[in-house]
């Protein structure tokens, strides 16, 4: 894994300035999914789906209060 990064670091440093934004880009939207799916593990498994569950009560709960 830690010679793919070397590769593609030293790659993208050979580009230049030529694209540079398009791989900024790239790479922002890949470390966002990797996060999203992170998250998305989190919540399915384990505690997660039961705090988010209890969160969505709550929420609900205090509009319903407060419209009611």
């Amino acid at each position: 894994m830690r010679k793919r990064i070397v590769r593609l670091h030293t790659w993208f440093t050979m580009l230049g300035d030529n694209g540079q934004a398009t791989t900024e880009y790239a790479l922002v939207l890949l470390g966002a999914a990797v996060i999203a799916l992170l998250v998305v593990s989190w919540a399915t498994s384990g505690g997660g789906g039961g705090k988010i569950g209890r969160l969505f009560d709550r929420v609900l709960d205090e509009v319903v209060s407060r419209v009611g």
